[in-house]
């Protein structure tokens, strides 16, 4: 299984088309090179990687490549030497090793790929260092540089579902691939990659990450590119193939493809987005993409989302240090197809995400109703929240307008906040809210949440729950019920790059060349609307506005119609709990229970009976 010589990773199974792409021409594989040369060439790249050039040194032969990669690398091994000497950590350790997947990463290929052209004591050298970095990655509390213990806090390092984990993973199996049957530590790094594989990584995701993508977020969980890049170098590596020993990789394709926004220029900014605070589609998505449809080629998924690549805002590597992905999937065989044909819904209940879209087009209206587990450090609490876009955000998460891309509080986001005593009651972490309606039929999407257990700790919250129905293309029926103690607020909030403008019932949003309009249909008595500006109310914001709709605590209701451009007309309250409303010519009636999950929806004169139950929505 494992290459008797070098190079022993990713190349012996994939040099010669690597190799043909470079002589015949193809362009991605001519833009690498030519930004590879101009880095040995002496020109700064950003962020540039050692490896790059010892990879245009094995598929070319020409020794240059090596050396400069090599010389590149001696730097690293030499200054974490000198920190050593000097009883300092080397940088390798900062931040809690996060970085050890891509320091290492270039030691272990830059061994590999250019072993023939380095001296035995550089070689011992450079095993020394990495072998040293990993294991004080394993071991926290007896870690130690030269003479010298030096303990870290271990983050991470048992937990699959964060972002440092497969930085951890990346050192660790490309260490032991690099150096297999050279050294007595190498067979115990593979041995620690793949106990760490089927040990924790695949029962966490087969148990918590159901339906794909990450409950970090979108901000921190792109993060996993680097794990599937790891599926793929380990099946070049090897021949064997790990990337369907969970179904989550290629649940991840699908629901990637539902978190992208129908231009095509975004996804949805859920959790921290501290790169960029605006979650726009970047080199980082691109990669995503490209692993999985390099990890399942002949799936039909695969050209889906090879069209979304193509017709994304970007269609190739932006930034050089990215090229290298872009010269190592060109070839994978996946011609785009089209979006089109896909199921408009997606639900992951790993992650609580739910994605409905009126279409494929790139001016179809998508929304996004968040509701599942929370238990990750860069998760926000946002268990409740709306988002709304078309041709751009009219309802969105506040994280966008920041500096920091990190504001978690309840706050920022779309849902129903709870306040007692002049206070915001916390969402709690928990694993129990859960999406527990989810339905489809003609012409509405169905769903409710059941949101409580977020605020189990609080004597102040009884119940939150949160229903919608959404009413394809245009409109949205949004039922709360939350039951909070005497003297506290409930306080339905939406979040816009639009001011809002109350009149009566009625507040409008304008944005992206669309109106918003939210009706208050039945809501608590006393309940006053209010608009909270974002910019005014500290310096992380430099815009953004909030909807508040604030009323009394005790056991309330509210019923929101929120329509796009008038797609809405003759809204009217039907009784208690429901609403009449004509969309698209056609009457409909949505009726809600007051106590509990469900109610009824007709449309043209056919009712249908809404109730819990989570159905499977088609591909």
């Amino acid at each position: 299984m494992f290459a008797s010589d070098h190079p022993r990773i990713y190349l012996e199974r994939h040099k010669d088309a690597l190799a043909a792409a470079l002589s015949s021409g193809q362009p991605a594989a001519v833009r690498f090179k030519a930004m590879v040369d101009d880095w040995v060439g002496g020109k700064d790249v950003y962020n540039f990687s050692a490896w790059n050039a010892a990879l245009i040194g094995q598929l070319t032969g020409d020794p240059k490549y090596c050396a400069k990669a090599i010389a590149a690398i001696d730097r690293q091994v030499e200054d974490a030497a000198s920190a050593v000497s000097d009883g300092k950590a080397p940088d390798v350790a900062d931040d809690s090793y996060l970085d050890v997947g891509g320091m290492r990463g270039d030691v272990a290929l830059g061994y590999d790929w250019c072993a023939g052209a380095m001296s035995g004591e550089r070689r011992a050298a450079w095993l020394a260092y990495a072998n040293q970095a990993v294991y004080n990655v394993w071991n926290p509390m007896i870690a130690q540089w030269g003479n010298q213990k030096m303990m870290w806090s271990g983050w991470a390092i048992d937990d699959p579902s964060d972002n440092y984990y497969y930085s951890f993973l990346r050192a660790t199996m490309l260490l032991g691939l690099a150096t297999h049957g050279e050294t007595p530590a190498a067979d115990g790094w593979l041995t620690k990659f793949q106990d760490k594989l089927h040990d924790e990584l695949v029962p966490t995701f087969d148990m918590d990450l159901v339906g794909g993508g990450s409950r970090e977020g979108t901000g921190y969980g792109v993060s996993m590119m680097s794990l599937f890049e790891l599926y793929d170098f380990w099946e070049g590596s090897t021949g064997q193939r790990i990337a369907d020993l969970t179904k989550h990789t290629r649940a991840s394709m699908l629901s990637f493809i539902h978190q992208t926004v129908p231009a095509l220029d975004r996804i949805a900014p859920t959790g921290d987005q501290s790169r960029d605070s605006t979650a726009s589609f970047f080199d980082y998505h691109r990669k995503y993409l490209q692993e999985l449809i390099a990890l399942f080629p002949d799936d039909l998924l695969s050209p889906r989302a090879q069209a979304l690549l193509a017709g994304s805002s970007v269609p190739q590597m932006a930034n050089q240090f990215m090229y290298a992905y872009d010269f190592l999937y060109a070839n994978t065989g996946v011609a785009a197809t089209s979006l089109d044909g896909l199921g408009t819904a997606y639900y992951a209940p790993g992650i609580g995400e739910l994605y409905a879209r009126s279409g494929w087009d790139k001016r179809a209206t998508w929304i996004n109703l968040i509701a599942g587990p929370y238990t990750q450090s860069h998760a926000h609490q946002d268990q409740g929240s709306l988002m709304i876009y078309k041709d751009g955000w009219l309802a969105y998460d506040a994280v966008i307008e920041s500096h920091s891309g990190l504001p978690q509080e309840t706050t920022a986001h779309g849902l129903v906040r709870i306040v007692d005593g002049g206070k915001t009651v916390e969402q709690e972490m928990s694993e129990d809210p859960k999406l527990v309606a989810l339905h489809r039929g003609a012409g509405f999407l169905h769903a409710a949440a059941d949101l409580t257990a977020d605020y189990k700790k609080s004597p102040v919250v009884q119940k939150v729950q949160r229903e919608i129905v959404y009413l394809q293309p245009d409109v949205i029926v949004v039922y709360d019920r939350v039951t909070t103690r005497t003297g506290s607020q409930q306080v339905f909030q939406l979040v816009s790059p639009a001011s809002p403008v109350s009149s009566g019932a009625i507040s409008t949003l304008t944005g992206s060349g669309h109106t918003l309009k939210v009706q208050r249909v039945i809501v608590p008595e006393g309940t006053t609307p209010s608009v909270f500006s974002f910019k005014a109310s500290g310096s992380d914001f430099s815009a953004g506005f909030r909807l508040d709709e604030t009323a009394a605590g005790g056991d309330n209701r509210f019923l929101h119609v929120l329509s796009i451009d008038a797609a809405a007309s003759n809204v009217a309250a039907a009784g208690t709990d429901g609403v009449t409303l004509t969309v698209g010519g056609q009457a409909v009636t949505v009726h809600f229970n007051a106590a509990s999950i469900g109610g009824s929806v007709t449309i043209g004169g056919k009712t249908t009976t809404l109730a819990a139950g989570v159905d499977t929505l088609p591909e």
